[in-house]
């Protein structure tokens, strides 16, 4: 996978060695110790967090692939395991699990079955559910400016100040044509700013496009479409949902410091946190008390006039005091900042700085530096500041903590220094999903460590069924693990690997 053009290139952080615990050790370790989550308690505090695998239907059906991938993350038994992120619209979105209308029910179903029967019942399975807005693939020159560019008096101006006077006096096709003739430069700078992404990176809806009918309605139509997915989440068997407020996505917009609606949900703390405790009111009235409502949000947006920790730590008493159930804190993901896509692709929020904080490698920061943190842990120092503010104000909201997490130790550590209650893990787990289940019964030696260089992001970035460079290569080999009690993860689609090793 290539690094986003604007990460570091020096040395890279080795993996840190680590001691494994004892199955006794693990035993009384806060890790593998009990907590409340809402009105359920969680058997550990290990969290697998939403990944998207890219194995639901073009229609967003959960399929037999989407079934084994659970099923494998579900022997490890660790204590949440929280689905992919789920669209709540009834709308095409590839595949990408969707939960908007009952027909998805039925499938979904039978994968919380999957869930409790492969993890002993021991797991606390959760649906993300997520909302996103309109994104669309960087067209080609020509398209854009012969199909989709609106135009308006400006661009005929445009062509009069660089001399073009009977183009800029001709029918709407000439206009178009002597467009397409100039310079590319020359286009770029007659174009407004939105023009000019939709060409370089491709058209996308923002939460403050107001003079759209669908997204002045948002206040309106979210907490319905959030509390209808979360009622489908809970007629499918599962424990509870975790709210998508995070990254690159609607609610995530509707808390960054860039929105600035002027209807009252935007402009302020106030107002941009003002539909997520909608949402989550809506959805708490649809499920009842018992079902866990929790969310994930941003500890710190990354971008250039985004939200910081001091947002994030407003927006977490906020959600407290409303009486979410958890609050799971990540950071960046933004399509501020990515990278311009190729023609033909959609700009992916993951490529940026914003993204690399988000996933970070182990070239996050040139190792010979004295002052550099690496990968490992990094993000967790947003869960404690948000942690604290949550504390102070009276609550004890379990926080779940995240961000290159891959040992025992750091796991441990987090949870003992009031990093966070839960310690979450996804690049870990993708590695090894067997890895909580290996340290608690003390055979940690045995763990696959993620390496952290992003071989799954860069499948995921492609739509590609997301696999491990770590996981087996031999094709030909046995399947010894159903014989364990446990299910293998077939051959992916692009059959070049596959995970069966205990």
């Amino acid at each position: 996978m290539s690094l986003p053009a604007n990460e570091p290139r020096g040395r890279a952080h080795p993996i840190p060695p680590t001691r494994w615990p004892s199955r006794e050790e693990a035993a009384a370790s806060v890790l593998f110790s009990p907590a409340r989550l809402g009105a359920r308690t969680s058997r550990t505090r290990t969290w697998v967090p939403a990944m998207v695998p890219w194995r639901a239907s073009e229609e967003g059906f959960v399929t037999p692939d989407v079934r084994d991938w659970y099923r494998r993350f579900a022997d490890a038994r660790p204590g949440v395991l929280v689905l992919e992120a789920t669209g709540i619209r009834d709308v095409p979105s590839g595949p990408l699990l969707r939960i908007g209308h009952e027909r998805f029910v039925p499938g979904l179903r039978e994968l919380a079955s999957d869930i409790r029967r492969h993890s002993d019942g021991q797991t606390l399975a959760l649906v993300q559910i997520i909302d996103f807005l309109a994104v669309r693939r960087r067209p080609p020159l020509e398209k854009f400016v012969l199909r989709f560019l609106e135009l308006t008096r400006a661009h005929r101006e445009g062509l009069e100040r660089l001399g073009h006077s009977d183009a800029a006096r001709a029918s709407d096709d000439e206009v178009r044509r002597a467009l397409l003739a100039l310079e590319h430069a020359d286009l770029l700078a007659l174009l407004a700013p939105r023009e000019r992404e939709a060409l370089e990176y491709g058209y996308r809806e923002r939460v403050s496009d107001t003079h759209l009918a669908h997204i002045a309605e948002l206040p309106r139509t979210l907490p319905a479409l959030f509390a209808r997915a979360a009622t489908h989440a809970k007629e499918a068997g599962f424990d509870g949902v975790e709210l998508h407020y995070a990254h690159a996505y609607t609610m995530a917009s509707l808390l960054s410091r860039t929105n600035q609606r002027d209807d009252g949900y935007g402009g302020s703390p106030e107002g941009r946190v003002r539909l997520p405790l909608e949402v989550f009111a809506a959805v708490r009235a649809a499920v009842g008390p018992e079902f866990i409502v929790g969310c994930r949000f941003l500890g710190d947006e990354i971008i250039d006039g985004g939200s910081r920790v001091e947002d994030a730590c407003y927006y977490a008493e906020a959600f407290a005091r409303a009486g979410f159930d958890f609050l799971s804190l990540s950071a960046g993901g933004k399509f501020d900042d990515a990278k311009q896509p190729k023609v033909g692709a959609a700009v992916y929020p993951y490529t940026g700085p914003s993204g690399h904080e988000c996933m970070p490698t182990v070239r996050i920061d040139d190792a010979r530096d004295p002052g550099s943190r690496g990968p490992f842990g990094r993000n967790l120092r947003l869960s404690r500041a948000v942690r604290e503010r949550v504390r102070a104000a009276g609550f004890d909201t379990p926080v779940v903590g995240a961000g290159g997490v891959n040992s025992f130790e750091l796991a441990e550590q987090a949870l003992a220094t009031d990093a966070c209650d839960f310690v979450a893990s996804a690049r870990q787990s993708l590695a090894d999903p067997d890895w909580w289940r290996k340290m608690e019964e003390g055979r940690g030696a045995l763990v696959r460590r993620c390496e952290f260089t992003n071989y799954c992001e860069g499948l995921d970035q492609q739509h590609k069924q997301v696999t491990c460079k770590l996981w087996d290569r031999d094709l030909e080999a046995p399947m010894p693990w159903p014989s364990a009690g446990g299910a293998p993860l077939p051959l992916s689609n692009d059959s070049k690997r596959r995970l069966i090793a205990p």
